[in-house]
């Protein structure tokens, strides 16, 4: 197995996959009071919600012998709820297509597969990845890994990216769903004042913390996940910090979001 050692995705990749959401998404929440994150601050890893069930592949090119292309797939089906299944399979495909002067020729995973197989150089892999991040009775949230190495590149791609699904409504949500309306202003501020938190506490940055500023400032991000105890932001290798810090995760409170989100993803008071 290969590691994936290159920054964020680029912008092809991130493109892709806000259109595969953007094919279900900008639901209308729900009106009065009615809130869809519970009011006990559980876990992260909640697992209430939506059943989900692993499928996975882990394919050489038929008929290759010797070093030869591969294709890992670690996803999930969601049983009973197609449309979600179908958009997990339709962005992951998608995040592995890095032309943005011309469409993807692929659609969903078994597309890419046979593609893969007539155009991949014997060292070439391929690896997705879907999992839950949290789920409670209204929301799932997963998360999208897509990792990938073609002959001639001097590192791997990588990038990730979460879908945030309505459970009731069978559709994902975007951050502008998630916002009140002219709040986006207000939400980044929030994630700026947890990243300087995180910059000013990190062991790592002591020795320098202003030359770490400096070549690594704050950048907004639309990738966020909804927990119980607040909207996580995740960012990509090299987006906001060197790749040895991995891909970094600001938590942003419930209570630091208080008239920035519409109602229904806040917590009930």
């Amino acid at each position: 197995m290969i590691h994936f050692a290159l920054p964020f995705p680029s912008r092809p990749v991130m493109a892709a996959l806000a259109a595969a959401l953007l094919l279900s998404a900008c639901a209308s929440g729900p009106k009065g009071d009615l809130s869809l994150v519970p009011a006990e601050l559980n876990a992260q890893t909640q697992k209430e919600g939506l059943f989900s069930q692993p499928i996975k592949w882990n394919l050489k090119k038929p008929g290759c012998k010797g070093e030869c292309p591969i294709l890992v797939v670690n996803s999930l089906v969601f049983p009973g709820h197609q449309r979600l299944t179908e958009l997990v399979d339709h962005a992951l495909a998608l995040m592995t297509w890095l032309d943005n002067e011309r469409p993807a020729p692929y659609d969903t995973v078994a597309g890419l597969r046979d593609y893969f197989w007539k155009t991949a150089a014997p060292r070439d892999e391929i690896d997705l990845n879907a999992k839950t991040r949290y789920r409670n009775t209204h929301l799932t949230v997963v998360e999208l890994e897509a990792g990938q190495y073609r002959t001639g590149m001097a590192h791997g791609l990588s990038g990730s990216q979460f879908l945030i699904w309505r459970n009731d409504l069978q559709k994902a949500l975007t951050l502008d769903s998630l916002l009140q309306p002219g709040a986006r202003p207000a939400f980044d501020a929030a994630v700026r004042k947890v990243h300087a938190h995180w910059v000013n506490t990190n062991e790592a940055v002591r020795e320098d913390p202003e030359n770490f500023r400096r070549m690594w400032p704050f950048v907004p991000s639309d990738n966020v996940g909804l927990t119980d105890t607040g909207i996580v932001v995740k960012y990509q290798p090299y987006e906001i910090a060197p790749y040895s810090f991995g891909q970094p995760e600001l938590l942003v409170p419930y209570s630091d979001l208080q008239g920035i989100l519409r109602p229904e993803y806040l917590p009930p008071a």
